[in-house]
This record gives structure tokens, sequence and C-alpha cells, in this order.
């Protein structure tokens, strides 16, 4: 076994083959650019070697400087984790021409199975079923239109090379392919260092469905179960699940049994991903190999109890799988959520600064739920516009689907990040939409669900009344501590009026609240004024906890907490709200306050987030249509396209090509 790796990436999948391999012995070394000095993985490692400037292609990229440090530091074997080197061909032979170790497959497999064209070639040719597509080399972006209206629209123009969902767009006509080839080689030049993309039919109401493969160097290959990979934006996966709520056993059993040919036939010798596009019906079809240890693996280690990155390990070292097919098992349901750095409420564009506070649920295995934390950023590190937006990948598993969504529900609402924007509000309605409990999934879920975007959601119903209890509970938390500080009133113990008006922002909630015993008791009053039943709320709170965590009538609630002027402002549920809670006579003059509103920017384009002007698509003058595009900004390796959202014309071009922009810098205005 190997004294000493060295892993040749970044944020939460450093670190998380730092945790394997520290369990199995084993020393490891952190590679980091300037952007990462400070990182949680160059923390966490035995050693760190700085090889270079923040931009990947300058650090990250280079094979040469991640050789250099395994001879500097002696490390025998290199794990490249996911995205960079991981399917770069080029990258295992430089390591065994310098006597080292890749943990990861074989050159040969990588070359037949990485590249996303070989890969369908490599299938057709075993008589895999594949969607029909254009495998060939593409010109320029009138050849793809030509290849496009050939095979009919939809179409998905993909990255050879590609991975992350970069590189990737989904035209609907002629004009879409047209740009979107653009963007995907501009895309796909900058995350890979290869330009090329390929063209395919993209099949509608889709589910993606992946089959996690692992082979050893000694012919032996097995198949550990399935991925649900379908919740995804802009092809980008956001929630994964094993198993899947669609398939039966015999349909696993075919998917896996496929998957395995796939893999023998290039002798694949390490973790891979056999991906499909799957019909309502069960109907799947090959759509790539991903030769590589995949973002959403955790999933599958928790239902199947086999960690990933320790077999590939042990595989690089030339072990045998110490496991068969006939010893796979699933056994429960797990759920995966990946957090990034983005505005839910502005279009899930990129966030970067620093992380104020960052305080994830408590990992932990108890009553049949397991909660897990993979991440790479600590309290006070910063999210970088250089690198993918992931914060973390919040993982849980129980014994039923069911559970495990209302365990990932409760976590999520349990996750306390300041500093920047972040996904959690989605993630967490997400949790508790109708559609996704049924398991009834495609790729198109969100874009059909959320079709003008995630907008604030007004509280409503139960989840309501369960934010103004909680804003009331806190409140007469407050309240006590206030009364417990000597010299008050001379000591003489006062009654607390019990009434209360709870704003959720301008929405009045009236109720009664009063310590019972360890509980606080909520009362809601009805139209006629009468206090209905008590509600108890239990829990350990107390001033400054960023979470409220307990229990209402017993059910486990959390729901995170800011203090605002004269309120809180409570996060549940994908719900996030300003609450006030006011006596009788202070709510009579709170009714009288003027509403404020917001400034109109509506003849203005602010730079939606921290990036770099690609282009100016019009100029001074030019009278745009809604829809058309006004300008791309690059930011996280994602190129962002702006368009106007109606018609008009542009009065003042602000800014130009090449200038980097914060967030609602002025772009352009229109007349």
């Amino acid at each position: 076994m190997f004294k000493k790796i060295l892993i040749a990436n970044r944020g939460e999948i450093a670190c998380r083959v730092i945790k394997t391999a520290r369990r199995m012995g084993i020393q490891t070394v952190a590679v980091y650019s300037e952007a990462d000095r400070d990182a949680l993985h160059v923390e966490m490692a035995d050693e760190a070697v700085l090889i270079g400037p923040p931009a990947a292609a300058e650090s990250y990229l280079v094979i040469e400087k991640i050789v250099e440090a395994c001879r500097k530091t002696g490390a025998e074997a290199v794990h490249p984790g996911y995205g960079f080197l991981s399917e770069r061909e080029a990258f295992p032979r430089a390591l065994e021409a310098a006597g080292i170790v890749f943990i990861g497959p074989n050159p040969g497999a990588i070359a037949a199975m990485g590249d996303k064209i070989e890969s369908k070639k490599a299938a057709a040719k075993a008589k895999v079923s594949t969607v029909p597509g254009y495998l060939g080399v593409i010109e320029d972006d009138k050849h793809a239109v030509k290849i496009a209206d050939e095979i009919g629209y939809p179409v998905m123009i993909k990255a050879s090379a590609g991975g992350g969902g970069k590189g990737m767009r989904i035209a609907h006509s002629t004009a879409e392919v047209a740009e979107g080839f653009n963007l995907a080689k501009a895309e796909a030049k900058a995350s890979f260092g290869d330009d090329r993309v390929f063209v395919e039919k993209f099949i509608v109401d889709p589910r993606h469905i992946e089959i996690q493969v692992l082979g050893d160097k000694h012919g032996n290959v097995i198949y550990l179960g399935e991925r649900e990979c379908s919740i995804q934006r802009r092809n980008q996966k956001v929630i994964e699940e094993a198993p899947s709520p669609l398939l039966d056993e015999a349909t696993r059993r075919k998917m896996g049994e496929q998957a395995v040919a796939l893999a023998k036939a290039v002798n694949y010798d390490s973790a891979g991903t056999v991906e499909f596009v799957a019909g309502q019906d069960k109907s799947f079809y090959f759509l790539e190999m991903n030769t590589r240890l995949q973002v959403e693996h955790p999933v599958t280690e928790l239902v199947t109890g086999v960690d990933l990155v320790e077999q590939m390990i042990r595989v690089a070292a030339g072990e045998k799988l110490a496991i068969a097919q006939k010893d796979v098992s699933l056994k429960g349901w797990a759920v995966e959520s990946r957090l990034y750095a983005e505005d839910p409420f502005r279009n899930f564009l990129p966030s970067i600064g620093r992380l104020v506070k960052y305080r994830p649920p408590a990992e932990v295995s108890k009553d049949g739920i397991t909660v897990r934390n993979d991440t790479g950023v600590q309290e006070g590190g910063e999210i970088s516009i250089h690198y993918d937006p992931m914060i973390a990948k919040l993982v849980t598993h129980a014994p039923s689907r069911a559970a495990a969504i209302e365990a990932q529900a409760t976590a999520l609402d349990s996750f306390y990040v300041d500093g920047i924007r972040h996904n959690i509000p989605f993630l967490s309605a997400l949790m508790h939409h109708p559609r996704w409990r049924e398991g009834n999934l495609s790729t198109g879920f969100i874009a059909e669900e959320f079709p003008k975007g995630f907008a604030v959601r007004v509280p409503e119903g139960e989840v309501a009344r369960r934010i103004a209890a909680v804003g009331a509970a806190i409140d007469h938390v407050l309240g006590e501590r206030k009364r417990q500080i000597s010299g008050q009133m001379g000591g003489r113990v006062v009654q607390r009026e019990r009434r209360r008006a709870v704003w959720l922002d301008r929405q009045e909630i009236l109720l009664e609240v009063a310590r019972e015993g360890e509980a606080i008791a909520i009362r809601f009053i009805d139209a006629e004024g009468k206090a209905g039943n008590a509600h108890l709320l239990q829990s350990a709170w107390k001033p400054g906890d960023p979470v409220w965590q307990g229990t209402i009538d017993g059910h486990v609630v959390a729901v995170q907490t800011r203090p605002i002027a004269n309120g809180i402002r409570l996060a549940h549920q994908g719900v996030e709200v300003p609450v006030y809670v006011w006596t009788e006579a202070e709510a009579a003059s709170a009714r009288l306050m003027p509403v404020t509103t917001a400034s109109d920017t509506g003849k203005k384009l602010l730079c939606p987030m921290p990036g770099l002007i690609v282009s100016i698509a019009v100029t001074e003058g030019q009278e745009v249509k809604a829809g058309e595009t006004l300008a791309v900004v690059e930011a996280m390796k994602m190129q962002n396209v702006l368009r106007a959202e109606q018609d008009g014309t542009v009065k003042k071009i602000h800014a130009s090509a090449g200038a980097t922009l914060a967030v609602d810098a002025l772009i352009l205005e229109f007349a």
C-alpha cells in the first residue's frame, strides 16, 4: 500500500480524499493555487505545495507542476478527484513516465470512454443503444445548424471533453444552435482546454440515471446500483439520490450488466460511471461514461456501505476487488443536495465573497438516520471567482425515501451560511415540492416547476403559522432574558401581556404566548378573537444561536434566525421573511407606518454577479427586442448571456469587453 499520495485537486473532493487516506494510514499532499493559500484542503493535508496563479490553466491544469510536486514531496501516487485533469489521458501517461501511480483508470480506458465522441463510437460498436447524434468534428456554427436540422429539434450541444454541465447547451431552433455552439465551445475551452463539441438529439421528458461501476487490474468489474440525477438546472445536477424511484430490479440489472459489459470492453480498472438517459417507460440509452469519481458518489457509498475512494486507492495499488457482484446490496435510501454559491432569487447567478458564518448541521448517524456533509470550505474562507461555486454536498440516508427526504429537509433548514448568497432556500423548497416527493422526475423538472425562476416565497398556511410560532417563542426568550437583568423594576415580578401580533413582513398573525414549564405554549387567535389549543415549542435556543432547533408538538423543526432592526429574519422550508413581534399597542402604531417601495431599475442593465464582461452585443442608439442578447458575462467558468427583458433603445453603454465588474455595476442604460 502507498505511504504517501498527492491529491491533484481542490475544494470538497480534495478534503474527501484526504479523509479516507488518513483513515487508511496514508500521508497526503495537497496542491494549491495562490487563491487557495488558506483553503481547507491545504490545512487538512500533511504537506502542501504551491503550484501557481489562481487561474486553473496556470495551476491545477498544468501536468508538469503536478509531477514536480510529486517529485518534491515523494508522493507515490496521485488521486485526481473530478474535473481538472481527472479525465485527461495525457495525465496518467505523464505520471507513468515519471514512475508515479495514477489512482484512476488506465490511459487506454480514458481514451476510449473519457472522450464523449469516442465513447459513443465505442458504445455503438459494442451494440449499445445510443441517442441519435453526430459524432464527427463540427467545423463551425453553420455546420452545427445543418446537423441539427437533419437530426431534428430539440438538440443538445455538448463539449466532447466535458463534464459537470460545462460546455453544454440545449437548442430548440436554428438561432439557438448558432449561439449555443459558440458559447459551448468557449466554455469547453476555458474549462477543459479542449473546444470540441458534438450534437445529439435531446430526448423529451427524460430522466438521467447512472450506474456506478468498479473494476480492478485483474479483470473484475462490478456495478454498485444506480443514482437518479434528474433534478438539474442548466444541465448541472442539483439533487441526486440512490436508488432511483423509477427502476425496478429487472431494469436495474439490465442497466448494470450493460454498464459492466461496456467497462470490460475497455479493460476498465477503477471507479467510473456509465450514464444513461432513460424514458419514463424505463427504456434507456447510453449517454456517456465518466472515467473518474463522480460528485454524487456519497449516495452510492451510503446505500452500499462501500468507500469508493478507498477502493480506487486499493485497486491502484494492485489489489483485487474484495467484493463480488453477489455481495452488493442496496440498503435504505440516500439523498444529496449540492450547495452552491449562487443567488436563487437572481436567476442563480454566481455569488462570491467571504463566508462570514458557515455552520453546517452536525454530521451524525443516529436512530437509522445519517447526516453527512462533504465540504471544502470553512468559516472565514473566501468563495473565489476562479472556480466552481460549490460550497458543500449535504447527504442524508434513512431506511426509506420519504425518511431520507425529511432528514434532508431538516438538515437544510439547519445549514447556516452568511456573507454570500446561496441556494439553500431553493433546495429547501425543493425538498417539500409534491412532485419531487412523489418521485415524478425528469431533467426538465426545475424548468417546468419554476418557469419564471425561483422567487421570494410568501409564507402560507402551516409554514406561516410555524414561522410565527417560532418568532413569538424567540421574542419570549429574549424578553425573559431582559427581565433577568439586575435592578429591573425593583425586583418585582411583572406579569407580561400574553397576546401578540406577529408580522411576517406585513402579514399579521395574532396569537398568545406563555411559558409552560420547559416549553413555550402558542395559542393562535381565530377570527372571533378566541384562542385555540396550545402548541408546545421546546428548544434549547438561546440569544445568538443562528438556528432555532427544537420540536413543535413533538415534530422536529429547524428555523434559521438572523437579527434585524426591531425584529428577526427567519428562514424555513425555502421561505425567508422578516418577523416582527408586537404587543397590541405596538401593533396599533405599526399599522399606521407607511410601506417603503424599492426604486425602479427597469431602464438599466446591471451586472448580476461579479464577473468579466466577455462581450457587448449592442451599440448606443440600437433598438432591441425582448429576448435579444445584450452582453455576455463570465464568472466561475460559466458564460452567462444577459438578454433584454422588453423592447427598447440603448441610450448609453457604460462597460466594455474585458472589464471586470462588481455585482450591480451599471452595464448600459435604455432610453
